[in-house]
């Protein structure tokens, strides 16, 4: 993942897409700080799942940040947080529909056996490391505690 984020910043450069290249820098320079956060913790540089979530991240900040540019009246200032979304949006896996991830949670809280909310930790862990990337865990969350309070 990370040859491709640089070779598309170098393409970028190439066609001075400015947008693209400025958000291709920032997802760089995050993985390059997490990658040294990790050496300090003894462990090697980070994998293709925790650069994922990092993606994901970056993109949960910039729909806040555009919403609240929006309700100051910056309305440019929105626009560009949502063409960065975008660009990053290119590195994740295609997103899970509403129906294909509440399918996944149920099949999920069957196979581990999840009982009540008790087990809700347990079964987001689950879909974490099934999904990563691919599902907005904090909707995910929504649906898994109304299947463990109901469970059908």
């Amino acid at each position: 993942m990370r040859e491709a984020i640089l070779a598309d910043l170098k393409e970028a450069m190439k066609t001075q897409d400015k947008c693209r290249v400025s958000t291709l820098r920032l997802i760089n320079a995050a993985i390059k700080d997490r990658d040294i956060a990790a050496r300090s913790q003894g462990r090697d540089c980070l994998s293709d799942d925790e650069v994922l979530e990092l993606l994901t991240k970056m993109i949960r900040q910039r729909v806040e940040s555009a919403k609240l540019y929006e309700e100051g009246g910056r309305l440019e200032m929105a626009e560009r947080e949502r063409e960065e979304i975008g660009v990053i949006r290119g590195y994740l896996p295609k997103q899970l529909e509403d129906d294909e991830m509440r399918s996944a949670c149920a099949d999920v809280v069957q196979e581990i056996g999840a009982a009540g909310l008790r087990d809700m930790g347990r079964t987001m862990s689950a879909l974490k490391e099934r999904f990563a990337g691919q599902m907005d865990f904090g909707r995910a969350s929504c649906v898994v505690k109304e299947i463990l309070r109901d469970p059908v």
